[in-house]
């Protein structure tokens, strides 16, 4: 095929339409997992408690110390650390979106189209996998879902060291997400009998990936409570729409098989061959671990995530196809149709996010150089911007306002609290807390044996709101914790510095100080 050359400046300019389109957020969803990770590389003072919830995952990537090192070289702060690799990342995607369509289309317009497609559609969901094409906030996907789709575009052109390479790389920062990726290239060996040993490397690759502690028989409480949580890991759960996710693609895919849609390449059938039998493995896979308690070791293993991938690929495909028969009708028909995805994806966005602004611009802060070597008081701090989100303005008065060792007790339900929009707690605020539910019960899945101290500290902060004054010291005769938040007036005889939009910051008295304020 004859090389193109690499269109920089459209792909820039169709990154800043899909940044208007989708918006930026910080610290919200799994980026409570993962951000805190890189704010411990660039200031290991934090987080003295609990790291163990978000350090699991951050073991097995890169993901914090290239945000620590960006920083580092950079002299920026956390947060427009963040701002800045989510720009890239999401710039990375579409220019992978625009090699794999050049892969599989052989006009221009079919090309656009297919990334015009991505740009607009990027936070759908992916079925019911929990996981939308790309986040509209960072975390380490944000990383693996680009270089998956350039390894995916490489191994098409036959250029398998690099797609090896990407890989690789791609491991190193989501090991899960690379292990579809694997899967999909074996697929795609066997399916076009490449070598009759080509398929073992990935293979192989698997099954180096896999943790250790995986078992047949049922889960035990409390990571059974914690692995049942998440309803879509299991099959059974779905809905009829949600397996029309599953069902609809592969079934577009297989009549682009049978009728070969026009301006598609030799690479365009092969990769819709490999999809197929893919995303029926997924499905199959699933079926088995749903079918009984014996297989619930190998949840977490989330078969049906090979529909992220199919997903994007579908999407990128779809789109190429509908650019090139749409123009046949009328020049303006597909552009039509794009801007129609991309007010849909936009009113979407606005409604999954409703108190909070579209763009959640990076505060004004330090520089991590300065920040290092300097006392963390309530004097001398930056000014912070403060958004329309009363959540986030009280976690960033705890962030300026708290010592870095201080501990949090936070109600374990407060991440599915109106108001709150899925802004995580550690990710903003950048102080330790007890478990939460929601969101920490997603780590408790993954490594089990967190699960008895998530259970322990989830439900001792149960009903946090409504604690009185006698119910925080028996919680600091338990946990370490200083400091709370709560969603509602402050208990009476509490020290709260910190009293607007709906929250209190309150700091909370040991046994000690609680005797001493009756003495008075």
């Amino acid at each position: 095929m004859r090389a193109v050359s690499f269109p920089f400046l459209r792909l820039g300019l169709l990154t800043g339409a899909a940044f208007a389109i989708h918006g930026y957020h910080l610290g919200v969803e799994d980026a409570e997992i993962f951000i805190p990770s890189a704010s411990k590389l660039i200031h290991p003072e934090l987080y003295p408690f609990g790291a163990e919830f978000f350090q699991s995952h951050a073991s097995l990537s890169l993901f914090g110390h290239i945000l620590a090192v960006t920083a580092r070289l950079g002299h920026l702060g956390t947060d427009a650390t963040v701002f800045f690799w989510y720009l890239v990342t999401l710039f990375a995607m579409l220019a992978a979106s625009w090699m794999l369509a050049a892969r599989c289309f052989s006009t221009g317009r079919a090309r656009w189209a297919a990334v015009c497609t991505v740009a607009a559609a990027l936070t759908m969901p992916a079925a019911n996998t929990g996981l939308p094409l790309m986040d509209p906030y960072l975390t380490a996907r944000s990383f693996s879902t680009p270089l998956t789709v350039f390894a995916l575009a490489a191994f098409l052109g036959r250029r398998t060291l690099l797609a090896a390479l990407l890989a690789a790389v791609s491991a190193l920062v989501h090991p899960q997400m690379t292990l579809y990726l694997l899967l999909l290239l074996a697929v795609l060996c066997i399916a076009e009998r490449i070598l009759s040993a080509a398929h073992r490397l990935p293979a192989a690759a698997l099954a180096a990936i896999l943790p250790g502690d995986f078992h047949l028989g049922p889960a035990q409480p409390p990571y059974r409570e914690a692995l049942y949580a998440r309803d879509y890991f299991f099959l059974y759960n779905w809905t009829w729409y949600d397996w029309l996710g599953l069902i609809a693609p592969l079934a577009i895919l297989c009549w682009f098989l049978i009728r070969p849609p026009r301006a598609t390449t030799p690479a365009f059938a092969r990769l819709c061959r490999g999809l197929i039998p893919f995303g029926l493995i997924a499905i199959a896979a699933a079926a088995l671990i749903s079918a009984s308690h014996i297989f619930d070791m190998y949840a977490r293993l989330q078969p049906l995530r090979c529909f992220h991938l199919i997903t994007v690929v579908f999407v990128l495909l779809l789109g190429g196809v509908a650019g090139e028969y749409a123009a046949a009708a009328s020049r303006w028909l597909f552009p039509a149709i794009c801007i129609g995805i991309a007010a849909l994806m936009f009113l979407v966005a606005r409604d999954t996010y409703p108190v909070s602004p579209h763009i959640e611009w990076p505060s004004t802060e330090w520089s991590s150089t300065e920040w290092s070597s300097m006392e963390w008081s309530s004097t001398g701090w930056p000014s912070m911007r403060n958004t329309s989100n009363a959540w986030v303005n009280t976690l960033l008065w705890i962030r300026r306002n708290t010592p870095t060792d201080a501990v949090f007790a936070v109600d374990s339900r407060y991440f599915n609290d109106p108001g709150v929009d899925k802004h995580g707690f550690r990710a903003i605020s950048r102080r330790s807390k007890l478990a939460d539910y929601f969101k920490d019960s997603g780590a408790v899945a993954l490594f089990p044996s967190l699960a008895g101290e998530w259970k322990q500290q989830a439900d001792a902060t149960y009903g946090l709101n409504r604690f009185t004054l006698a119910d925080f010291t028996r919680l600091a005769q338990r946990y370490p914790v200083t400091w709370t938040v709560i969603h509602g007036p402050a208990p009476a005889g509490m020290n709260c510095p910190y009293q607007r939009g709906g929250y209190a910051v309150c700091k909370i008295p040991s046994r000690t100080g609680l005797l001493a304020a009756v003495a008075r």
